[in-house]
This record gives structure tokens, C-alpha cells and sequence, in this order.
């Protein structure tokens, strides 16, 4: 009998998680054969054609106990005789404990709905994002008596406290991260007699599916910025805004802005008292061709993540990866795992973050240098094809489920 593997996500499919779809793609041509779990249903009106390639099963749990009641009690009644349940409910209690958090009685009440409804012949559970994720699986892994793994990414490692971190390495068969920062934190969390227990394994990209690099102007007027991500706080866009407004006025520019995100009106607010709306285009968010579409028509890409009060922050943002593949110079922060791609003054340029004067002289610099840029962009996409392709990442994860499940 084939065995299954069910992957757990926090919401799926996401526009801003297409480095998961290219994995779980990846896995699915390898012949793991999985079925999707889902704790949220999607907010994105646009997929991506990773995530339509993707053939799995897909099962959406109870966003909320009140969204469907009877499947949560009568997962709960069917439960209540079977020891393991019991046993996943005192490590809850212990949890919540600790950490009085009514989400917490979500989780467990989606753990309880998954582990009665998991198909008979699933041998292992995978979450991705070591948060919420890994909560709903090791609950629902000890109630159906399965080991179970987790991917780590970046706010999932940072916003997580470390005594949950370290007893959900403890509890897991394996863990792997996408950065040598996030890594080397969670090696440090790990049992003492089992230091490998979690391990690097970068997302790369493949390059096999994308456009081939496009010539830049040498001397382009306006002189195009480009960023791709979510307005959210930990991208760094309020020091965007800030940094364009600081730039010369002989300087010809214009700033394209690709993503949704919470912040969306605060931000067009203060590009409006800034007096630079008139330069920018918010575009929202786009599909994936028109995206590499403008990255190919840009000539600058910047991105100056930043760690916030509540000590979220990017690990490796893929899109680095994407505007490398399209010999696109970048500008971005010296924090998390970024220098592990971008070196300074070498392929690109790190500024300090929350410095908007510097980010405003390294755009300037860049602007005013063709050679440069040219010269960043090269070494960068050199990098990008020597140590980040996808192939080597897929491979280790799919070993490790199968030695998991063996």
C-alpha cells in the first residue's frame, strides 16, 4: 500500500509561499505522494502555476470552532476514548499553561478534527512554519500515534518563544530551515545527543523555469526602482518612501511597488505627504509573469527588511533569489540571512537597517553608475546559479521524509 505524508500549512495557496509550492512540487515529482492541510482558507485571488501543478489533496481544517461546531465535537467525542488523545491533550493543557493564549484552544480543537480524519494509510505528518503549523501537527501526530517534521522559515523561528521551540525539536523527527542564521538558532535549542537534529537546507530556485536575464539601459530615464513583497512592517517600505523623498531632484526616478499588504493606505498616505505619489506605482499584488515582466523592465531592485518590536523578521526572501535571476542589482539590509546571499560591495549593496539616508545614498550611487550595477548583477546571478539551485533542497527534504517514514 502506497504511504502518504500530510503537509500542514497555516493557509494555502499563498502568493508570498510559492518557495513551499516549488518544494511540494518538487516532492510530487520525486513520487512522495502527500495530502494537504490547511488551518486557514486562502485570502489571494491569484495562484500561482507551481501551486496549479501541485495535484494533492487539498483539506481545509476549522478556521474557527464557531465555522463548524459539529465536525469539531464530533471529532472531539470520537476522540475521547482512545488514550492518545489524552495523552496530546495534558501537553496542551501544559502549553496553554504557559502561554495563555485563546489560539491555542483553536489549535487543538484543528488537531483533534485532523488526527480523526487523516486517511488510514498516512505515515507521517510535515508542517511548514515551526508556529502554528507544528502546534496542530504534534498534537495530531501523538493522537494518531505518527512522527513528524517541520520546515522553519523566518517569523515562525523569531516569534516563537524558546522553550515551545525546544520541546518541538525535541518531539519531531527532524527540522529543517532555509538559512545558516536560523539554523545555528535552532541547532542551539536542539537535545544534546542529537545536534543535527535540525538542518540547512536552502529553498534555491529554478532557474529552468524562468526567462533568461534581459540587457539594462545603461543610461535609463526614469531611472525604475522596483520591489516586490508585502506592505507589511518587517519589508521596510516606510524607509522606502523616506529614502526616495531624499533623493536629488536632478535624479529621474520612478518606484513600482508589486504586493498587498495591511499597510497598503498608511503607505499612499505618506508618499502623498512626501509629494512623490505622483512617482510611484502601487500595483498590488500581480501573477507571476508580470512580475518577472518587471523585473525585467527595471533596473533597481530594493528590499530594506528590518526586525520589528515583536521580533518578526524575513529569513532568505525568495525574491532576492528572483531579481538575481534577472541580473537585477539589489539593495537590501544587512539582517537575518541576507549577507548569507548578498555580499556587500561585492554582489549588491547592504545598508544598515532603519537607515533611510544610507538607503537613499546607496540608490543614488547605483543610479549614477551603469557599470556598477552591471558589475553586482553579474557576480549575484553567478552566486545564484553555483549554490542556490532548488534541486539539491528538494533532494534532502524527500530523503528525509523517506528515512522518516522508513
Amino acid at each position: 500500500m502506497t504511504q502518504r505524508i500530510a503537509v500542514v500549512m497555516k493557509g494555502y495557496p499563498r502568493l508570498s509561499e510559492t518557495f513551499i509550492a516549488q518544494e511540494l512540487l518538487g516532492l510530487q515529482e520525486r513520487g512522495i505522494v502527500f495530502d494537504i492541510w490547511s488551518l486557514r482558507h486562502p485570502t489571494d485571488t491569484k495562484t500561482h502555476p507551481t501551486q496549479d501543478a501541485i495535484t494533492a489533496d487539498l483539506h481545509y481544517l476549522p478556521e474557527y470552532i464557531r465555522d463548524e461546531p459539529r465536525r469539531v465535537l464530533g471529532a472531539l467525542v470520537r476522540s475521547l476514548g482512545d488514550r492518545r488523545f489524552w495523552r496530546a491533550a495534558r501537553i496542551w493543557l501544559r502549553d496553554l499553561v504557559r502561554a495563555r493564549d485563546a489560539n491555542r484552544i483553536r489549535r487543538f480543537a484543528q488537531a483533534v478534527v485532523m488526527a480523526r480524519e487523516l486517511p488510514d494509510d498516512t505515515a507521517f505528518l510535515y508542517a511548514h512554519f515551526l508556529h502554528t503549523p507544528a502546534s496542530v501537527t504534534r498534537y495530531a501526530a501523538i493522537m494518531r500515534g505518527l512522527e513528524w517534521g517541520f520546515s522553519a522559515h523566518a517569523k515562525d523561528i523569531w516569534t516563537t518563544d524558546d522553550w515551545e521551540k525546544r520541546e518541538k525539536i525535541e518531539a519531531s523527527a527532524f527540522g529543517v530551515t532555509c538559512t545558516r542564521y536560523g539554523a545555528e538558532h535552532l541547532a542551539t535549542l536542539a537535545p544534546p545527543d542529537d545536534p543535527d537534529r535540525v538542518s540547512l537546507v536552502y529553498h534555491g530556485l529554478d532557474l529552468s523555469d524562468l526567462p533568461a536575464p534581459s540587457e539594462r539601459r545603461a543610461n535609463p530615464s526614469p531611472f525604475t526602482i522596483l520591489s516586490v513583497g508585502r506592505l507589511v512592517e518587517k519589508k521596510g517600505y516606510d524607509l522606502v518612501l523616506d529614502a526616495l523623498a531624499k533623493l536629488p531632484q536632478t535624479l529621474d526616478w520612478r518606484f513600482v511597488h508589486i504586493g498587498g499588504g495591511e499597510l497598503k493606505d498608511e503607505l499612499r498616505h505618506t508618499a502623498q505627504a512626501l509629494d512623490i505619489d505622483d512617482r510611484i506605482d502601487w500595483r498590488g499584488a500581480q501573477a507571476r509573469d508580470a512580475i518577472f515582466d518587471a523585473m525585467r523592465a527595471a533596473d533597481l531592485f530594493i528590499l530594506p527588511s528590518r526586525i520589528t518590536a515583536s521580533k518578526d523578521r524575513d529569513g532568505l526572501p525568495n525574491v532576492l533569489m528572483e531579481a538575481a535571476s534577472q541580473k537585477l542589482p539589489i539593495i537590501s539590509t544587512a539582517i537575518s540571512a541576507i549577507p548569507e546571499f548578498v555580499t556587500d560591495g561585492q554582489s549588491g549593496i547592504l545598508v544598515p537597517a532603519e537607515d533611510a539616508p544610507a538607503l537613499a545614498s546607496a540608490i543614488e550611487t547605483l543610479a549614477n553608475d551603469p557599470a556598477l550595477r552591471e558589475g553586482y548583477a553579474d557576480t549575484l546571478y553567478a552566486r545564484l546559479v553555483d549554490d542556490f539551485g532548488a534541486e539539491a533542497g528538494i533532494n534532502a527534504v524527500a530523503a528525509r521524509i523517506r528515512a522518516a517514514i522508513a
